[in-house]
This record gives structure tokens, sequence and C-alpha cells, in this order.
């Protein structure tokens, strides 16, 4: 049992992948535009959303990137 917990929190505690980590050009594009796209593809690759929800409701950038990482991500 504290194994299985253990598992769950070291999953959860994943640190966010970084904008260069995308396999696209993203240069040009603004920081926010990046990171919501790096965070939209790892979610299309995982079992769980990564999005900043803060970011994702008051940054058009953050989310217009989030949704097209998601969607180009998916596709591959």
């Amino acid at each position: 049992m504290v194994l299985v917990v253990a598992a769950g929190l070291a999953a959860c505690s994943q640190p966010r992948p970084k904008p260069s980590q995308a396999n696209v050009n993203l240069a040009g594009f603004p920081p926010t535009y990046k990171q919501g796209y790096v965070d939209g593809c790892a979610t299309s690759h995982g079992f769980r959303t990564v999005r900043d929800e803060a970011a994702f409701k008051a940054d058009f950038q953050y989310a217009s990137g989030w949704r097209d990482g998601k969607d180009i991500c998916k596709k591959r």
C-alpha cells in the first residue's frame, strides 16, 4: 500500500516540460504560447492533463498554444 501511494506521488511531482523540449520549431511565438503548446502536447501523450488552469483561463496565447499542442501531437 505504501509503495502504491509513493509511486502515485512521484508521478505527480514530475516537472513540467520546458518549451525547448517540443519537437517543432516554435521560434517567433510568445513564451506563454510555447509553454501552452508543450503542456498540450504532454497531455496528448499522457494519462493526465498537464495544464496551468489560471493561465488557460486568463491568457489567450497559453490557451491557443495548449489547444494547438494537444491537437497536433495527438495526430502523430
